[in-house]
């Protein structure tokens, strides 16, 4: 969607500000143009359970629904983060979309926020996104590094599955067929045990990897948070297996017509045998067939993001050097293999409330 702060359609007609129901909300976000999972009532009730608390807010008019947004308030010390993951969703005009801030301002301010934080879900490449830059920063918000992956890579699902697979690297063919060669095969995750050796790959990943892992709680609760929702089914875990033993394991979502790869890993073995291809294979194939428009492989190396809008070769090569040098070099690469395109979103906004306390906060509380 554009975004046109300098329409004023609905400024001849009365605006509300309403807190809609979760069915209410997850029927806007599915339907806007900007809707995002990090924005459904789930991704708020999946947050509530690790120390925020969610409100939703809608402007409407006659016409119905106009902006809205999910801010997740972290309280801390008396103080707090207000943060609006993948949001807001905005209007096609200025009227509806600076009533939405001036609330988000004002529950935040009750909250006692020492920041508030927008993390649209908007692409530099999208038209509009200049304009929108220029007008958060009238609106007294600065730039600040996000919390979610600023650069990724999108995959649009619209081909067949034949143009699909033609679309990926040689490599990523051939491990494809490897995997299936050396009998490698792929089920739907059901049980607790399923979860169990989920999280057991999960583990392995993140200590091959070196990053961080949510609790094998966190990941059931993601997983039957969004399992069935209105639209079908939103979150899947799948299995790569060969001879009884798990390789390879992801949970992955669908939303607003989005597929999302969020967690996953493989075994040593796995990603010898080219389990964690086939894997990614079928869950292109579900993504697709569940209806999305794109399958969003989540983050990589911001220096890729940052490469692809160089205004020279010589700046360009620099950046890719770089990122080169990055520990999740290799991760780009398998993500980037399967034909997926690399995709910057703007950055975070910051309207801070109490400067004195706000880098405090960050260096305290960011993580």
């Amino acid at each position: 969607m554009a975004i046109d702060l300098e329409h004023t359609a609905s400024s001849t007609q009365a605006l509300a500000i309403v807190e809609p129901d979760a069915a209410t909300w997850d029927t806007y976000t599915q339907a806007h143009p900007q809707g995002h999972l990090l924005q459904s009532s789930g991704w708020g009730a999946l947050k509530a359970a690790v120390g925020w608390r969610a409100r939703r807010v809608l402007i409407t008019s006659a016409d119905g629904p106009r902006a809205g947004a999910q801010l997740l308030i972290r309280q801390r010390l008396g103080l707090s983060a207000a943060y609006v993951p993948r949001g807001p969703l905005l209007a096609d005009d200025s009227t509806a979309n600076a009533l939405l801030l001036q609330t988000l301002d004002r529950m935040a301010r009750q909250a006692r926020a020492v920041f508030l934080r927008l993390e649209p879900n908007v692409l530099e490449s999208s038209a509009g996104a200049d304009i929108l830059h220029s007008w958060l920063l009238t609106q007294g918000f600065v730039p600040a590094p996000p919390l979610q992956p600023r650069t990724s890579l999108h995959l649009g699902l619209a081909p067949t599955p034949e143009r699909l697979l033609a679309g990926m690297s040689k490599g990523h063919r051939a491990d494809i067929k490897r995997a299936q060669r050396e009998g490698v095969t792929v089920r739907l995750g059901a049980s607790a045990a399923d979860l169990d050796a989920f999280y057991a790959i999960m583990k392995t990943t993140g200590q091959r990897a070196a990053f961080g892992i949510h609790s094998r709680e966190y990941y059931q609760a993601a997983w039957q948070q969004f399992r069935s929702t209105p639209t079908g089914e939103g979150a899947r875990l799948l299995l790569a297996e060969r001879d009884g033993a798990t390789l390879a394991a992801t949970l992955v979502f669908a939303w607003g017509g989005a597929g999302l790869y969020l967690y996953g890993g493989s075994t040593d073995a796995g990603l010898r045998s080219g389990a964690n291809h086939l894997l990614q294979w079928h869950i292109i194939q579900w993504a697709r067939e569940r209806g999305c428009a794109l399958y969003d492989f989540w983050g990589v190396p911001d220096q890729f993001g940052q490469a692809s809008t160089a205004t020279s070769a010589t700046e360009r090569a620099e950046i890719e050097a770089e990122a080169r040098r990055d520990p999740l070099y290799g991760v780009f690469r398998f993500k980037k293999g399967f034909g997926s395109e690399v995709v910057r979103f703007l950055p975070a906004y910051d309207r801070v409330y109490l400067p004195p306390l706000y880098h405090w906060w960050m260096r305290r509380f960011s993580s």
